[in-house]
C-alpha cells in the first residue's frame, strides 16, 4: 500500500456498518417496548459491532419470549376457563342445526373489533359451553385478556357484596376483560336486583367490549328468567343492538355419549357370559 493511499484510508471519516440481516431501527424500538432502559444506555456501543448486535437480537428474541409465554400462563389462569375440548373435536354433525361458517368466523375474532357480543343459543348439552371456551381460548393466544364464568357465579358474587364502594370495584372487575363470557344464562331464575346488576355490567360493557353469553332461553323467555324484572327489555336491547346469535338446535351430546359408554360397557359384560355359554 504506497502512502496516500494509506494516509487517505486512515483520515476518511467511520461509518457504521450494519450488520447483514440485522435491522439496528428495529432492534432499538423493540427494546424500547422492552423497556430495557440499561441496554438502551448503552445503545452506541452497539454501532456496528456485528457479534454485539447478534447476540442482542438473541436477547430481545429470548426476552420477547419469555415475556409472552408468562403473560399467557397469567391470562390463562386470570381467565378461569378451566378445561374444554377444542372445536376440533366438535361434531358438526351432531347438532341439527349448527351454522358452522359462522361459528369459524367468530374464532377469528373480528367481533371484538367493535364491541359485538355472542350469543349462543340452544338446548343443554348442544355445545355452547365448549364453543364460548373455544373462542374465550383463541382470545387468549392472541393476547387478550378473558374472564369466564357461569351466570349464577356471576350474579350471586355481585349480590353478595354489602357496601357500594366493595360492589363498584367488583363491577369494574367483570367490566374490565376484553372478551367476558358468561355461561348458562336461563338455567336458574334471579330476583330484581340480579336483573339490575347484570343490566349494569352489560351496560358498562356496552359499546366498549364484547360479551359472550350463552343460554339455554329465547329472548321472549327471558322474562321468566328474571320474573318481575323492570330493566330486562332493555338488558336485552343493550346486549343485541350489535349481536351475533348463533343458534344451535339438536339433542344433548352428552347423553349421546353417556348412552354409548353404557353400550360398551353392557357389550364388554355381554362377552365373558357368552365364552362361559359356548363352553
Amino acid at each position: 500500500m504506497n502512502k496516500d493511499t494509506r494516509d487517505t484510508n486512515d483520515t476518511a471519516p467511520h461509518h457504521a456498518v450494519q450488520p447483514e440481516g440485522v435491522n439496528v431501527a428495529q432492534l432499538k424500538e423493540r427494546a424500547k417496548a422492552l423497556r430495557l432502559m440499561g441496554l438502551l444506555a448503552h445503545w452506541d456501543a452497539l454501532q456496528g459491532d456485528t457479534a454485539r448486535l447478534g447476540w442482542t437480537a438473541d436477547l430481545l428474541q429470548w426476552e420477547e419470549s419469555e415475556r409472552s409465554r408468562r403473560s399467557l400462563e397469567r391470562r390463562l389462569r386470570s381467565a378461569h376457563i378451566g378445561r374444554f375440548k377444542p372445536l376440533a373435536d366438535f361434531d358438526w354433525d351432531w347438532p341439527t342445526h349448527c351454522d358452522r361458517v359462522a361459528v369459524q368466523e367468530l374464532m377469528t375474532l373480528s367481533f371484538m373489533a367493535d364491541a359485538t357480543n355472542v350469543v349462543l343459543v340452544g338446548p343443554n348439552g348442544v355445545g355452547k359451553s365448549m364453543l364460548a371456551c373455544n373462542l374465550g381460548h383463541q382470545a387468549l393466544i392472541e393476547g387478550r385478556t378473558v374472564l369466564f364464568t357461569t351466570a349464577g357465579q356471576l350474579l350471586g358474587d355481585l349480590a353478595a357484596l354489602d357496601s357500594d364502594s366493595a360492589l363498584r370495584r367488583r363491577l369494574r372487575h367483570y367490566a374490565a376483560p376484553d372478551l367476558l363470557l358468561i355461561d348458562e344464562v336461563g338455567y336458574l331464575s334471579y330476583s330484581n336486583r340480579h336483573a339490575d346488576l347484570l343490566f349494569e355490567l352489560i351496560s358498562r360493557r356496552y359499546e366498549n367490549k364484547s360479551t359472550v353469553v350463552t343460554t339455554n332461553r329465547s329472548f321472549q323467555e327471558w322474562h321468566e328468567v328474571f320474573p318481575n324484572a323492570a330493566c330486562v327489555v332493555s338488558l336485552i336491547d343493550r346486549l343485541v343492538h350489535r349481536c351475533e346469535i348463533v343458534p344451535i338446535k339438536g339433542e344433548s351430546y352428552r347423553l349421546k355419549e353417556a348412552k354409548e359408554r353404557s353400550d360398551k360397557r353392557a357389550a364388554s359384560r355381554a362377552a365373558p357370559a357368552r365364552k362361559v355359554k359356548k363352553s
